[in-house]
């Protein structure tokens, strides 16, 4: 905040702007996905012209790859505040609480496409890549030591329980639950932790 109010005037309204965008192509992507999202469907959505968004973001891809490090940095920072008496097992279920509300409410999920062309354009964006390495690292770590503590299978990979846990915030299970069952946001996200952590066992 106290970043913000060192901006001029011009520059607050420029970065209030910028939010906006991202908020709207968060939105869009979410709903449309990747290749059916235009510029022009953001710049409508925002209230701009498209020569105004350009300003803010050179390309789709641009764009895009701006909105997804929002997400991480957002997840980061989540991680960052946990309080330290939390146990590496609760500090995973917070986050990926976190990550399902997020979702739920018109945002992103972690594994954001399995499109080729989404995963290649995201791998060259080296700030995209810095941020995600460095999450990756932060929950890697908090998997092994949950597995130290018994509160983990051990024998599982440790690959396998990560991706696993990413592929939860992008699960079509919260969207099927949404659309054709009678539980309300909390009830899904409660049930997808206790599937994600305790299975269906």
């Amino acid at each position: 905040m106290g970043i913000f109010n060192k901006l001029s005037f011009k520059d607050q309204a420029f970065k209030l702007r910028e939010d906006a965008i991202l908020d709207a192509a968060t939105r869009m992507l979410a709903s449309k996905g990747f290749d059916l999202m235009t510029m022009d469907d953001v710049a409508l959505e925002v209230g701009i012209s498209k020569p105004s968004l350009y300003k803010h973001f050179k390309s789709k891809e641009d764009l895009v790859g701006e909105a997804l490090i929002r997400l991480i940095d957002g997840a980061i920072e989540h991680l960052g505040q946990m309080p330290a008496t939390l146990t590496p097992l609760q500090r995973l279920s917070d986050l990926l609480e976190w990550a399902l509300r997020v979702r739920l409410g018109g945002g992103l999920p972690f594994l954001p496409s399995t499109s080729a062309h989404v995963r290649d354009m995201l791998t060259r964006n080296l700030r995209y890549v810095a941020r995600v390495l460095k999450l990756h690292q932060q929950l890697k770590a908090l998997v092994r030591q949950a597995k130290a503590a018994g509160q983990l299978d051990a024998a599982l990979p440790d690959d396998v329980i990560l991706f696993s846990y990413y592929a939860r915030t992008c699960d079509p299970s919260v969207d099927y639950l949404r659309l054709y069952s009678q539980l309300d946001d909390e009830a899904i996200v409660a049930s997808m932790l206790r599937v994600c952590f305790d299975g269906l066992r």
